[in-house]
C-alpha cells in the first residue's frame, strides 16, 4: 500500500560521494532537502580504495572545495598519509593523493550531513521515480512512502542491479555486501532513459599481523604536507606508511592455469570494465610480457588491521586469491580477510544529460556519479556539487550553474560525458584537460572561488581573502621586476647553482626565470614572502610565464566559441547543409553552444561552418 510520507524542495538518491555533494549543496542553497540511503552506516563509503585524490583526481577534489563542496575537508580530516604525486614532471600535473581512514572518512560526513541545516538523511530504499508530464513530482520507497519534490537527483553509485562476482559465487549485491538496489532499473526503463552495464572491482584486503613488512619497500608520506582544502588551518600528520611489493612470474602462472574460472573470461561478467584500472588477470593477459606489476599496500585506517592490496583487483575465486597473495613477496603467509570481487552494475548513457546533469526531456529529473557511467570518488562528488547546485535553482526559478572546459576539470569532466560520451567508466586523467598547465590544483581558487561565491556557496569574506592573496602575488612580481641586484651579489648565488653568471645587474624577476634558480635562493635579496602558497604562486607565474600567457589566449577563443549559444529549438534534421550524421548527433545531443557542438564525436568542422552560416542565414 502507498502512502503520503511528506514534501521537499530536493530529494537526493544515495549517500555516497555524488549523494553527499548533491544534498549539502541543495541544503546549504536552502532548500529542503532529504537524502536516501540504503543503509545509514555507509554514508559516504569507500569500497574500493581507502584514498582520496590521485592523477587528475586531486585536481578535482581541490576545484570542488573552491566551489563550496566538501570532500576536501573530509579528507583533511581523515587522511593518515599525504603524497603529492608527479613532482618531477612539473606543477601543470602535480596531483595530491591520500590514504583516508575510512571509519574515520564515513564518521567525519554522516555528521556533517545530520547536522547541516535543511537536510534530512533517511533510510529507504527509492524504488520509482514519479513524474507527470515530462516533470518529476517525487520518489516511492519499497515500504511504499511517497515522498513529493520538485526536484530528484539520482546517485546510485553501483548499486542498481548490482551483481558481485568472486569466481563461481554470484550474488545480487551492491559494494561490501550491502544489498543491491533492483527496482529503480525498472522505472528508469519505463521513462525511456538509455542504460548501460558497467563493470569495476576490487582488491583482496590482507590482515596486516601476517605481513612480512621487513621485505617490503617502504613509501612514506611527504615531509611538507599540502592539504586538499583551501579552508583548512589545522596541521596536518602523516600518521601511516605505505609499502610497496611486486607480483612475480608464478603469481602469474597461477592466474594463466585459472583464467577458465574468472568469470571475467568466462563470460559471467556482461559489463564494460575501466580501461584505466583493470583486473590483475586482464594486466596478465593484455601485458603478458611484462615480468612483474607493481602493487600498493595501504591500511584501511588506524585502527584497523586491514591493508588495501592496490594493483590486485581480481575476480577469480578465492582459492586462486589465496594461491596469487602466497606467492608475492612478503605475503607468503598472508591472510586474506575479505576476497576481492568484480561488481557489475546499471548506469546511464551520459549523453542523456545536459551541462546542468538534468535528464533531457524529463524537468527536475538529474543524475550525479557512477550512475553518468563515470568511476571513481572524485568524479561522482564533483557531479554531484554541479547537480545539486542546478536542483536548487531549478527550484528557485534561477539559471542553470554549468562550467565550461575553459574553467577547469570538472567542467571537462561533464563536457566530456554529456558531449562525446564514453563506452567504458570514465576516469579524469590531467591528459584530459588541454590546459593544464593552466588548469593546476594549486590555483583551483583562483580559478573557481568566484563562482563559488555566485552559486552561494562562498563567503564574501573568503573570497575577498583569496583575492587579496593573488593580489599580493602580483604586487610581488612587480618588486622582483623592479629589484636589481649586481653581479657580485648575484654570481655567488649563480655559480652554487652551476648557472651562468652575469656580467651586468640582472633583476630578481630575470633570475627566477632560470629553471635552477628556486625563490628561497633570490629571497635574501628582497622582503621575502613567507607564506608557502604565495612562493609557489609567484615561482609558476614567473617561470612558466610565456606558457601560461598562450593558454590564456587559447582559453580566450575557446570561451568564445562556448558563449556562442545555439537555439533551444533548432531542428537539426531540416538543415541540408549538415552531413546526415551530424543531424543526427546534434539532434541526440542537442548542444548548448557552437563549442560543445565541435566536440561531439561525428560532428566535423565542416558542419560547424555549416551551423555557422545556417545561422546567419536565420539572423537575416
Amino acid at each position: 500500500m502507498r502512502f503520503e510520507v511528506s514534501t521537499a524542495d530536493v530529494i537526493v538518491i544515495g549517500a555516497g560521494h555524488a549523494g553527499i555533494e548533491a544534498a549539502l549543496s541543495s541544503a546549504r542553497l536552502g532548500m529542503k532537502t532529504i537524502c536516501f540511503t540504503t543503509t545509514l552506516d555507509f554514508v559516504g563509503n569507500m569500497p574500493c580504495n581507502p584514498a582520496i585524490g590521485g592523477t587528475g583526481k586531486g585536481q578535482l577534489v581541490r576545484e570542488l572545495d573552491a566551489l563550496g563542496g566538501e570532500m576536501g575537508k573530509a579528507a583533511d580530516a581523515s587522511c593518515i598519509q599525504y603524497r603529492m604525486l608527479n613532482k618531477g614532471k612539473g606543477p601543470a600535473v602535480y596531483s595530491l593523493r591520500a590514504q583516508a581512514d575510512r571509519v574515520r572518512y564515513t564518521v567525519h560526513m554522516k555528521k556533517i550531513l545530520e547536522n547541516t541545516d535543511n537536510l534530512t538523511l533517511k533510510q529507504a530504499e527509492a524504488i520509482e521515480i514519479l513524474v507527470e508530464n515530462g516533470e518529476v513530482q517525487g520518489v516511492v520507497t519499497q515500504g511504499g512512502g511517497i515522498y513529493r519534490a520538485k526536484a530528484v537527483i539520482m546517485c546510485c553509485g553501483t548499486f542498481l542491479r548490482g551483481k558481485t562476482f568472486v569466481g563461481d559465487t554470484i550474488r545480487e549485491s551492491g559494494p561490501d555486501g550491502v544489498f543491491a538496489a533492483n527496482a529503480l532499473t525498472e522505472s528508469l526503463k519505463n521513462l525511456g532513459l538509455p542504460l548501460r552495464r558497467f563493470k569495476t572491482g576490487t582488491p583482496a584486503r590482507i590482515d596486516k599481523k601476517t605481513i612480512d613488512f621487513s621485505r617490503l619497500e617502504v613509501q612514506r608520506g611527504d615531509t611538507d604536507i599540502v592539504p586538499f582544502s583551501f579552508f583548512t588551518d589545522h596541521e596536518l600528520y602523516n600518521e601511516a606508511v605505505c609499502y610497496v611489493t611486486y607480483t612475480n612470474e608464478n603469481t602469474h602462472q597461477i592466474i594463466r592455469d585459472s583464467l577458465e574460472r574468472s568469470p571475467l573470461y568466462g563470460g559471467d561478467i556482461e559489463g564494460t570494465g575501466p580501461r584505466y584500472c583493470p583486473s590483475i588477470e586482464d594486466k596478465v593477459v593484455r601485458f603478458a610480457e611484462k615480468p612483474r606489476h607493481q602493487l600498493f599496500l595501504e591500511p584501511c585506517g588506524l585502527d584497523t588491521n586491514e591493508i588495501y592490496l592496490g594493483g590486485l583487483s581480481t575476480s577469480l575465486p578465492e582459492d586462486v586469491q589465496i594461491k596469487m597473495v602466497h606467492s608475492i613477496v612478503g605475503l607468503e603467509n598472508a591472510e586474506i580477510v575479505r576476497p576481492g570481487y568484480a561488481i557489475e552494475y546499471d548506469c546511464l548513457d551520459p549523453t542523456c544529460l545536459t551541462s546542468s546533469l538534468m535528464i533531457k526531456g524529463v524537468r527536475g529529473l538529474f543524475a550525479a556519479g557512477q550512475l553518468c557511467s563515470t568511476s571513481g570518488y572524485e568524479e561522482a562528488a564533483a557531479q554531484g556539487l554541479i547537480a545539486g547546485i542546478n536542483a536548487a535553482r531549478l527550484v528557485k526559478g534561477e539559471p542553470e550553474f554549468t562550467l565550461q572546459r575553459a574553467d577547469g576539470y570538472i567542467g571537462t569532466l561533464i563536457d566530456d560525458i554529456v558531449t562525446k560520451g564514453t563506452n567504458e567508466p570514465y576516469r579524469m586523467m590531467t591528459s584530459r584537460s588541454e590546459y593544464r598547465l593552466y588548469h593546476r590544483q594549486d590555483n583551483a581558487d583562483f580559478r573557481l572561488m568566484r563562482k563559488g561565491y555566485e552559486a552561494g556557496l562562498i563567503s564574501l569574506e573568503r573570497l575577498e581573502q583569496m583575492e587579496n592573496e593573488y593580489k599580493a602575488v602580483d604586487e610581488h612580481i612587480e618588486v622582483l621586476k623592479k629589484t636589481h641586484i649586481s653581479p657580485e651579489k648575484a654570481n655567488p648565488v649563480l655559480e652554487n647553482l652551476n648557472s651562468t653568471l652575469v656580467s651586468s645587474g640582472v633583476s630578481l624577476y630575470d633570475l627566477l626565470k632560470r629553471p635552477e634558480v628556486k625563490y628561497e635562493d633570490i629571497a635574501q635579496f628582497t622582503e621575502a614572502l613567507s607564506q608557502r602558497k604565495l612562493i609557489e604562486q609567484v615561482e609558476i607565474s614567473v617561470k612558466y610565464e610565456g606558457y601560461l600567457k598562450r593558454q590564456e589566449k587559447e582559453l580566450e577563443t575557446r570561451k568564445k566559441w562556448d558563449d556562442y549559444a545555439l537555439p533551444d529549438d533548432i531542428d537539426y534534421m531540416s538543415i541540408e547543409l549538415l552531413r546526415i550524421e551530424a543531424r543526427q548527433k546534434l539532434s541526440a545531443i542537442r548542444p548548448k553552444s557552437l563549442g560543445q557542438a565541435g566536440r561531439i564525436s561525428g560532428v566535423s568542422p565542416a558542419d560547424i561552418s555549416a551551423l555557422i552560416l545556417y545561422l546567419g542565414r536565420e539572423k537575416r
